[in-house]
């Protein structure tokens, strides 16, 4: 008799297709890269203002993901939650799973997400004063706010590594967790 109504993190987020126009995310992006540069006097400044627009965008994607693709379970563990980055997270972002996850060889709290040809740092133009900004902190910002948002609190940068033979260098987004967090994984029983 009565039709059960769709909840709001059960419907698609865009209607139709799953995409948006990459020259609408393009022209929106360029101008919040712009915007941000207005506000602030040097390279480092900016990248902590594109962190800070992404964080609350992780923060969100980590609700919705968790409620679509989880059923509500949060992870508890580091390597799947990094896991969930890596593909779900990414797969959201860009269509696809990361390229490569891989722990640091000098510090176990330290995890590297390796990616080539992020559309954020495609369409950008960097003026010749500021060579060395990466706009890939934006989506350090979204890493950092879904860890966070699910107890895994770690400083996230990106950072460009040059590899040899390829044209551009690959992106890495750089997570060093809190002590906190690999002592809670020490105290969790092995499965």
């Amino acid at each position: 008799m009565f039709a059960q109504k769709q909840t709001v993190p059960d419907r698609p987020l865009i209607k139709g297709r799953s995409e948006i126009s990459l020259s609408a995310f393009a022209f929106l992006f360029g101008e919040l890269v712009q915007y941000c540069q207005t506000q602030v006097s040097n390279i480092g400044e900016l990248e902590r203002r594109l962190e800070d627009a992404g964080y609350g965008v992780g923060l969100r994607l980590l609700e919705v993901l968790s409620y679509r693709e989880r059923n509500s379970r949060r992870e508890v563990r580091l390597l799947e939650m990094l896991k969930f980055v890596h593909t779900s997270l990414w797969k959201c972002l860009f269509g696809r799973q990361a390229r490569e996850l891989e722990q640091s060889n000098t510090a176990e709290d330290e995890y590297m997400i390796s990616d080539f040809d992020l559309f954020v740092t495609k369409y950008i133009s960097v003026p010749k004063d500021m060579g060395q900004l990466n706009c890939a902190a934006f989506i350090a910002g979204i890493v950092k706010g879904a860890l966070d948002g699910a107890g895994f609190p770690a400083r996230v940068t990106a950072h460009f590594v040059a590899v040899k033979g390829a044209p551009k260098p690959k992106t890495t987004i750089l997570m060093k967790f809190d002590s906190s967090v690999l002592l809670r994984e020490q105290r969790l029983p092995t499965m």
